[in-house]
Order: structure tokens, then C-alpha cells, then sequence
């Protein structure tokens, strides 16, 4: 008997792992958008030209050099995502270091952020969708086509720092759950920790206006979110980024990229402990644009040269392990909506023309 309880149990772990690896088992996936963050901090580390410029830190110089530079660019990118170097870049793919001949842009013409979220979240780089005032985007995006299919209603969600991502992802036609800046949580089973994420919320100084949070708060409301009701799609739009380099800070552009990194750090760690999560989750992670280069660093749009240059990266059990990808091609974002659901074992499609799947991403 003891024996047949012990063969029982290898063939249930045996077939526990084989099951976790089904690509016909519906998976989880978190799309992380970071706002106006260039390739160049991602692939190069901190930029010399800017960090010794006082005209765009506040901080003491001298504490600034020993967070985020060293002379060589590996240690540098390191030291300001270590995350993305020390787990991404060996466990699954990078894309859109220029100096490698890996080339990611944007297709439409206006290099700025509706437009760039659009084309990411539908595949479609519609000329129509020209400002950031847009109302609702009429375009069918990917997180409404995957909650559709099976397995997935009502398991798909977003979490939004600009308050315009409600419109991009048209909740009012679609009816997904988008929580944008300042709107609490809502349930009567709230654990305490979401209640602390809606409360704190509130308590923020208000940098931006009130269409913006904190990306500290966003995160806070989403990972509770994620704890206490195991969304299977997860949505994560962040901005620190573009606000503190619009306003031309540097130092705190520098500060929300080790943020975000260290917050999805913190997010992959919760994957692998988490049995709804572990081994059957992916992680993707894309720009809305990119920034100028020099003195136009603090800028973007289709009249800085370089904003549409941009990068990519994936990781989860079905991503090839590539690493620092050199000499793909062209890879552009309207090939982002596509490939989200082929990594779920999906085919997205549209009305429009979109942009086809990475295939070099999807084993």
C-alpha cells in the first residue's frame, strides 16, 4: 500500500508539472507599460552627459554617482534595473539595445502617449487617434478580446497612473475593471491591505494634477489587488517616468525607473509564490514611446528625432530564452497586441490591420 501511495504521488507531480506546462491551460499574463522611458536607460545605464548636468538633478551629486554610475555600461544598467539584468535579460528576452542592431519603434506618426498605448493595447497604429485629449478609444483592444475567451471573463484588469488609460481601454463599452488615480477598490470583502492601498492614495501630494497618482500608490492598489483576487490578466500602466523627465528632473527620472524595476521584482517573487501564479505566468514589459536624445531628453513627439525609438521585453514559459536579442530586425509596437495573446495561447483579431506576432518571442 505504501508503495502504491508513493508511486500514486510521482505520477500527480508528474502530471502537475506536465499540466503546468500545457499551452492549452489557460495562462496568466502582467503587461507592464512604462511611460516615456527611454532605451537608452534601459540598455546603457544612466546617462553621463545628464547625470553630471546640474540643470536636471537636485539631488547631491556625489550621492546620485554612487546609486546609478560606473564606467562600465553592464555594471551601470545593472545598478539602475537590477532586475531586468539579473533575472529578464537570463531568463528571457531584451529587445531594442540600438547598439546591437535591435531596432523597436513606434508606427505611428505622433510619438506620444494615447497614440503609443493605443497602438500597443490594439495592434493598430491608428492615424485617427491624434491627441491625448482622445475621447474613447473605438478601437477592439487586446485585454477586452482575451476577456472574452474562455477561461478568462472577468479575470482581466488594469491599473492606471494617468487617468486617461480608462478611455484607451474604453471601459465604459467593454466594462472591464480600470482603476484610475484616486478611485478606490470597491467590494465588501476588501482585505486590509487593499483598504490601506485606496486609503493612501488620498494622502498624496497631487505633483501632477488630479488625473495622476504616484506610480508608488498604483502599484500598492494593484499588488493587493492581485493577492487577494488573482486576476488572470493584469494590466499595470506607470508614468513616473514621463512626468519627472517632462519636468526635466533627471535624478527623479533615474529614482522611477529603479522603482518600477524594484516593483516588478517584487511582483515576479509574489509569481513564484503564489501556486495560482507559479510557472504559468509571463511578464511583458513596453514603453508608449521613447524621448529625444541631449538637451531634448526631457522631450518627445514627432518633432524630437529619436522618440520613436523604443525597446521590448518578455519573460515566461512560453518565451524563448534569448537574452540581450542582437540583429532582429524591425519589430514594431503594433505587433505588441498580437503577440500578448499568441503567449497565451491566443489569436487576436481585428477589424483593423494590426501588426503581426513576434515570432521570434513564442516558442
Amino acid at each position: 500500500m505504501k508503495r502504491i501511495s508513493v508511486l500514486f504521488l510521482l505520477v500527480f507531480l508528474m502530471a502537475q508539472a506536465v499540466f503546468a506546462q500545457n499551452p492549452n491551460k489557460p495562462g496568466n499574463i502582467i503587461i507592464v507599460s512604462i511611460d516615456g522611458l527611454r532605451w537608452k536607460e534601459v540598455f546603457q545605464g544612466a546617462e553621463k552627459q545628464l547625470i553630471n548636468n546640474r540643470k536636471f538633478n537636485s539631488q547631491d551629486s556625489a550621492q546620485l554617482v554612487k546609486k546609478y554610475w560606473a564606467e562600465d555600461e553592464q555594471e551601470r544598467r545593472a545598478k539602475l534595473m537590477p532586475f531586468v539584468w539579473s533575472v529578464i535579460a537570463k531568463n528571457g528576452q531584451l529587445y531594442g539595445n540600438r547598439d546591437l542592431g535591435s531596432k523597436v519603434n513606434v508606427k505611428n506618426p505622433y510619438w506620444f502617449s494615447y497614440p503609443g498605448r493605443n497602438e500597443n493595447l490594439t495592434g493598430y497604429a491608428d492615424p485617427k487617434v491624434n491627441s491625448n485629449d482622445y475621447p474613447d478609444d473605438p478601437n477592439m483592444n487586446v485585454l477586452e478580446f482575451i476577456d472574452h475567451q474562455k477561461g478568462y471573463k472577468g479575470k482581466v484588469v488594469s491599473f492606471a497612473s494617468w487617468d486617461a488609460v480608462a478611455r484607451i481601454v474604453n471601459r465604459d463599452r467593454n466594462g472591464l475593471l480600470v482603476n484610475n488615480p484616486f478611485e478606490d477598490i470597491k467590494g465588501n470583502n476588501l482585505t486590509e491591505a487593499q483598504k490601506l492601498a485606496n486609503e493612501i492614495q488620498h494622502y498624496e501630494p497631487q505633483i501632477w494634477g488630479d488625473g495622476e497618482r504616484l506610480d508608488a500608490n498604483t502599484y500598492a492598489i494593484a499588488k493587493s489587488y492581485i493577492m487577494a483576487r488573482h486576476p488572470k490578466v493584469i494590466y499595470l500602466d506607470l508614468a513616473d517616468t514621463d512626468d519627472d523627465a517632462h519636468e526635466g528632473k533627471y535624478d527623479f527620472y533615474l529614482d522611477a525607473i529603479h522603482s518600477i524595476d524594484a516593483m516588478m521584482a517584487s511582483l515576479w517573487g509574489y509569481f513564484q509564490s503564489d501556486p495560482f501564479y507559479k510557472g504559468n505566468t509571463t511578464i511583458i514589459v513596453m514603453p508608449d514611446h521613447g524621448r529625444g536624445e541631449g538637451a531634448q531628453w526631457t522631450s518627445h513627439g514627432s518633432g524630437t528625432p529619436h522618440s520613436n525609438d523604443t525597446w521590448l521585453m518578455v519573460m515566461g514559459p512560453r518565451v524563448k530564452t534569448l537574452g540581450e536579442v542582437k540583429n532582429n530586425g524591425q519589430i514594431y509596437q503594433d505587433q505588441y497586441a498580437k503577440t500578448i495573446a499568441k503567449l497565451l495561447g491566443l489569436n487576436f483579431t481585428s477589424v483593423n490591420p494590426i501588426g503581426e506576432v513576434i515570432e521570434s518571442v513564442v516558442k
